[in-house]
């Protein structure tokens, strides 16, 4: 024979299902942003108009909605802003793609790191070297040029011209004549960069070494990192359309949606 069901499950499940209501209303109001009407919004979450009302009256209440008094329509709240800041505050880059960037070293089993943005240029904080015998060495630390890598180049197509423009111009007057000296070629290579979504260089920074770099993107759209495989030439093919820019793609795309980027 059946037991029958306490009266304190049945209460569990509908709280559970009661929280999950909420926040499929609360992803539609932040999805809908920064407003939208009761019959847009109950359209969204396809649910009666007169449930979502329910729910947005508590919501209301907690301080996770609002209301404009003028048009009627519903936005997120102030304490849906500060759990929303909370959580943008903890994404911290290095955490979250360290087991992305360890997964496509053993997929590829070429030397992979990461590095962001420092005061001076694209630095290297974290490196996942391949295990094998001929792997290619980057320090930790290490600064990469702006127009000599692939890292370097990536950074250069998403930041404001203001952050790199000083550096680009050390580096044309440091060296000799650069092939990326011309304003005009620089740009173009940048718009194919952010065409594409990664970049490759074949021997450019370190002869018979190539490389593959692909941006991170915060939750604000903003650069935050990126992600470069590098390996022999004998062995690695860092083509854009080859099987390792696919799933060097995927992982700088898996990293960017845990931080929060929506595209």
């Amino acid at each position: 024979m059946e037991k029958p069901r306490s009266t304190s499950d049945s209460n569990g499940k509908q709280k559970v299902r009661s929280a999950e209501v909420g926040t499929d209303i609360l992803k539609a109001l932040a999805q809908l942003a920064p407003s939208t009407s009761l019959s847009r919004l109950a359209e969204h979450v396809q649910m009666p108009a007169s449930k979502v009302h329910r729910y947005l009256q508590a919501l209301i209440a907690s301080g996770f909605a609002e209301q404009n008094s003028t048009t009627n329509h519903y936005g997120l709240g102030r304490e849906a802003l500060r759990v929303g800041l909370a959580a943008l505050s903890s994404m911290d880059v290095l955490k979250v793609a360290a087991l992305p960037l360890a997964e496509l070293r053993d997929e590829l089993n070429e030397t992979c790191f990461l590095a962001v943005w420092g005061n001076q240029g694209a630095t290297v904080v974290h490196i996942e070297p391949a295990v094998r015998a001929v792997t290619v060495v980057t320090q930790l630390g290490s600064v990469l040029p702006l127009l000599s890598s692939s890292t370097g180049l990536v950074f250069g197509a998403y930041l404001p011209n203001r952050e790199s423009v000083d550096l680009r111009q050390q580096e044309l007057q440091a060296g000799s004549p650069h092939a990326l000296a011309d304003e005009q070629v620089y740009a173009e290579i940048c718009e194919q960069i952010r065409h594409r979504g990664l970049h490759h260089v074949h021997g450019l920074l370190m002869p018979g070494v190539d490389a593959l770099s692909a941006p991170v993107f915060d939750a604000m759209g903003k650069i935050a990192a990126v992600l470069t495989v590098v390996g022999p030439t004998s062995l690695f093919h860092a083509d854009e359309d080859g099987p390792a820019a696919r799933r060097l793609l995927a992982a700088s795309q898996a990293v960017s949606w845990r931080m929060g980027y929506q595209p």
